[in-house]
C-alpha cells in the first residue's frame, strides 16, 4: 500500500584533522613539508579513527566537525574543505529509524593550529600523529581508508595550502 520506505541515514560529521613537519632531510634545498594527520585510539576495540560525532540542532556542520576535534582529540584549527560523504554500518546506531546501521561520515579537512593541554576525552582517547601512509595502514575501517586516500590524500594534492602554515 505504501510501498517500499526509504530508510533514513545518519549523519556523523568526522574531519580529518592535519598538520605539517619539516622534513629530517638535512642540507636539501628543496625544504620539503610533511604531511601528518591525527588519529585517536577507538574505545571499542584496535585500531585508530578520527574525530566524530553527532550534529547539535543549534549548530552549523562545520561547529559540529570542528567541537569533536576539540572533544575527541583535543586540537584547534582551521577547517578546510568538505572531502565528501562516506558510507558506513554501525551496529551501535542501529534504532527503529536506522535498522539496517547504515550511516554516512561527513568528512571535512581541519588543518591543526593548536593542541591542547587537557581536553574533554583525553582520558579516554590518546592522540597519534602519523604520515597519510603509516595512518591507512592503522585505520580501523575500510571506509577511513577510503576517506583519506581518495578523499584527503586527493584534495591535499590539488590544493597550495602553503599560505596557511
Amino acid at each position: 500500500m505504501f510501498g517500499a520506505l526509504k530508510l533514513t541515514e545518519q549523519i556523523f560529521y568526522r574531519c580529518i584533522p592535519f598538520r605539517y613537519r619539516d622534513s629530517d632531510v638535512s642540507g636539501n634545498s628543496n625544504f620539503e613539508k610533511i604531511v601528518e594527520v591525527l588519529m585517536i585510539n577507538s574505545t571499542s576495540g584496535p585500531g585508530l579513527l578520527f574525530p566524530k560525532g553527532g550534529w547539535e540542532n543549534d549548530e552549523t556542520v562545520q561547529e559540529a566537525a570542528v567541537r569533536e576535534a576539540i572533544e575527541e582529540a583535543g586540537v584547534r584549527g582551521e577547517l578546510m574543505d568538505f572531502l565528501g560523504y562516506y558510507p558506513f554500518k554501525s551496529k551501535t546506531h542501529q534504532d527503529e529509524f536506522c535498522p539496517e546501521g547504515s550511516c554516512k561520515a561527513a568528512m571535512f579537512a581541519l588543518l591543526v593550529k593548536e593542541e591542547l593541554e587537557s581536553w574533554p576525552e583525553q582520558s579516554t582517547r590518546n592522540r597519534t600523529w602519523l604520515t597519510v601512509p603509516q595512518a591507512l595502514d592503522r585505520c580501523r575501517h575500510p571506509w577511513m581508508r577510503d576517506a583519506l586516500e581518495n578523499g584527503f590524500s586527493k584534495w591535499h594534492a590539488g590544493k597550495d595550502i602553503s599560505e596557511h602554515h
